[in-house]
């Protein structure tokens, strides 16, 4: 793709957040690292709970938490050790959230689709989201709502496809598998932004399955190397 994507036909606009509208990747990489270490695990387990994180991808972590326990710390999955690691995972997450990069063409891409209504869609915690984007002021971008974990993202596109909420022509902007599969799988069209990515084979993944890939926001094309 050469040329920069129409967004004047789409209705919906849903966009993910960690990689799309917050340059916060890198900061959910060390809040997964820093609360292994902070509940005891060794730097091996920690590194081996970041590298779960980094495979699932945009998944809600009480999965992530829920494997880390049992498969790599070996521990019962007791309540009382889950809401541990939950809640030190949400207090060294809640200051960095606050501190980390809005993306710069955010802004204009809103001015810009105007005939749109947006919906944030994360798989990061939905009370969490809730809180957070408010703070920074960004929470009135999103008419249609701010949606999160613990639900998945296709469960929450096929709600709200189904009562209505989400009009069709709909976009769905991010930054990993699971935003392309679970968009495209509802039947939105996908844009995935490379720039800030943690997606380690996002070039080979993106060419296999043809994705429209730009740089960020402001929706210059990647031009991939000819081969």
């Amino acid at each position: 793709m050469s040329q920069r994507p129409d967004l004047s036909p789409y209705k919906t606009i849903v966009l993910d957040c960690d990689g799309v509208v917050l340059n916060s990747n890198q900061t959910k990489v060390d809040a997964y690292y820093n609360t292994a270490k902070q509940m005891g695990g060794t730097d091996a387990q920690a590194q081996a709970f970041v590298d779960y994180h980094l495979k699932l991808g945009s998944i809600p972590r009480n999965d992530k938490i829920r494997y880390y326990i049992t498969e790599i710390i070996k521990q019962p999955l007791t309540p009382d050790l889950f809401q541990a690691f939950m809640d030190t995972f949400t207090v060294i997450l809640d200051e960095t959230l606050m501190q980390c990069e809005v993306a710069p063409a955010l802004m204009d891409l809103k001015r810009e689709t105007a005939q749109a209504k947006w919906m944030l869609m994360s798989g990061g915690d939905q009370a969490e989201l809730r809180q957070i984007l408010p703070r920074r002021g960004l929470d009135n971008l999103f008419e249609l709502g701010i949606y999160g974990g613990p639900t998945k993202k296709n469960a929450h596109l096929a709600t709200m496809i189904a009562d209505g909420t989400i009009a069709f022509p709909a976009l769905f902007i991010g930054d990993s598998r699971f935003d392309h599969q679970a968009s495209t799988g509802a039947g939105l069209d996908f844009i995935f932004v490379a720039d800030w990515t943690d997606m380690a084979d996002w070039k080979a993944y993106c060419k296999k399955h043809q994705v429209t890939v730009c740089h960020h926001l402001e929706l210059r094309p990647y031009l991939f190397a000819s081969t």
